[in-house]
């Protein structure tokens, strides 16, 4: 298989290099240049955001593109308008976020999408993806596999969340968690993304597809556990409740990543049905490996993961910390 891979050095794209890669595909990286490509890949230099940044794709024949950009779709279309005729089908990166929320549990991919256009500029998150989406639709038909990922956690993560509770864990001592401890989380590992998107996509398959492990693969605890064992720290759990740790200002999913109290955003991010992807062949591994193997990555790089500076910083200060603990007493 020859495989384009238009980003390619980052978190998913770099997960979908490697598998392709270890399988002996043929693969091709085209970036920027601001981080190094894979070792094994070809690389192609360009800004799809620039003036003639797509020159360099203006040759050339493909099996399969492979698209991971999350910001104006208008990016999405001339990339997939110019590739259509030499490439057999195109998968796009997009996000359960195309689903506007409150999204209800168990929602599948046929739930209603929020209003998006290929043509659009900058515009939010939801829209963005929704737009890349309708871009490869537009120029591939039903050779587009739309790639609707949930919460990606595993090595080269570049927003922080599994590594903030890595690093703060590895320092030790006693580490406010809200409960409760057996909450389910549901995500995807980024391997097992590329591995069964390129499964897919050679497959021949097409359209949405939800792609999370299903509800209660793990728990907030279970991460947690995992954490503190692979760093080998003397980290204390301290649980408290939500509602506590609501009341002193914390911001569930960015204060303390991962968290989400009860209500209807954590139903629709924790509470998804993924069964046309699992029953397409989706294996999503423990949680404990993705824990082990990030760590070992985090670890590889100085502990100092590359952070997209387009996100905000996740993870909460000393003080917030030091009030939290206070009140779990």
């Amino acid at each position: 298989m020859k495989l384009l891979i238009l980003g390619g050095t980052e978190f998913v794209g770099r997960a979908l290099a490697e598998d392709a890669l270890a399988r002996g595909w043929e693969v091709t990286v085209f970036h920027r240049g601001r981080h190094p490509a894979p070792p094994g890949a070809a690389v192609l230099h360009g800004d799809r955001t620039a003036e003639g940044g797509l020159a360099a794709l203006a040759d050339g024949e493909w099996d399969l593109v492979a698209d991971t950009w999350s910001g104006a779709p208008g990016a999405v279309r001339d990339a997939a308008r110019l590739l259509a005729g030499r490439a057999g089908r195109y998968a796009y990166v997009s996000s359960r976020s195309v689903h506007p929320e409150p999204v209800a549990a168990g929602a599948t991919e046929d739930a209603p999408v929020v209003e998006g256009s290929p043509d659009a500029g900058d515009v939010p998150y939801p829209q963005a993806k929704r737009g890349g989406e309708l871009a490869a639709l537009d120029a591939f038909g039903d050779r587009a596999l739309l790639l609707r990922a949930g919460l990606i956690i595993g090595p080269w993560e570049n927003i922080g969340r599994l590594p903030w509770w890595l690093l703060r864990l590895a320092r030790g001592g006693p580490v406010p968690v809200p409960g409760p401890r057996d909450a389910g989380l549901q995500y995807i590992d980024v391997r097992d993304l590329a591995s069964w998107s390129l499964d897919a996509a050679a497959r021949g398959l097409g359209g949405p597809y939800s792609l999370i492990s299903r509800p209660g693969h793990a728990t907030m605890g279970r991460l947690l556990d995992a954490c503190v064992r692979v760093t080998g720290s003397d980290a204390q759990l301290r649980w408290i409740r939500p509602e506590t740790a609501l009341s002193i200002g914390v911001e569930p999913w960015t204060g303390l990543p991962l968290w989400l109290p009860e209500g209807p955003t954590r139903e629709g991010i924790y509470e998804g049905n993924a069964e046309k992807a699992h029953t397409a062949g989706l294996r999503c591994r423990p949680v404990e490996e993705t824990v082990a193997d990030t760590w070992a990555w985090l670890r590889s790089v100085g502990g100092r993961p590359p952070l997209r500076g387009d996100r905000p910083a996740v993870g909460i200060g000393e003080e917030m910390e030091a009030r939290l603990l206070a009140a779990a007493g």
